[in-house]
């Protein structure tokens, strides 16, 4: 049975893209920490970050950090954090989160309530900042 990630990478199930290619998939986490928190997964169903082969890790990293670049051009931060969990969905992926103290980075953190419009618009902004930056 398919991951909630799978499908969103499929297009199954609606997300806040923010980035794409033949191998990968970033788009907004719904709960997130901070304004612009995006997720980056590889779209082979793989649920451990570190059972992916060498190739595939590598790539999903430089992926990554575009998504970052462009996140931080968006988002006031002075980084973007990259924290990698991989408990509450069995599929590989990576959190983009831009920081401006260590804390913006704790998980116990209570999660942004954002509006549909927000959403979009830090999506659109993001995507853009990624597609300029190709």
């Amino acid at each position: 049975m398919a991951t909630i990630f799978s499908k969103i990478a499929a297009g199954e199930i609606p997300s806040y893209k923010i980035a794409e290619d033949d191998r990968f998939y970033a788009f907004l986490d719904i709960n997130p920490l901070v304004k612009g928190h995006t997720l980056v997964i590889p779209k082979k169903e793989v649920d451990y970050l570190f059972d992916l082969d060498d190739d595939t890790l590598a790539a999903m990293q430089v992926f990554a950090k575009g998504v970052a670049a462009a996140i931080k051009k968006v988002c006031p931060c002075i980084k973007v954090g990259q924290a990698v969990l991989g408990l509450e969905v069995p599929h590989a992926h990576i959190h983009l989160i831009p920081i401006n103290k260590e804390s913006d980075m704790l998980f116990s953190n209570p999660k942004l309530k954002l509006s549909t419009e927000e959403f979009q618009e830090i999506a659109a902004a993001i995507r853009g900042a990624w597609e300029s930056n190709r």
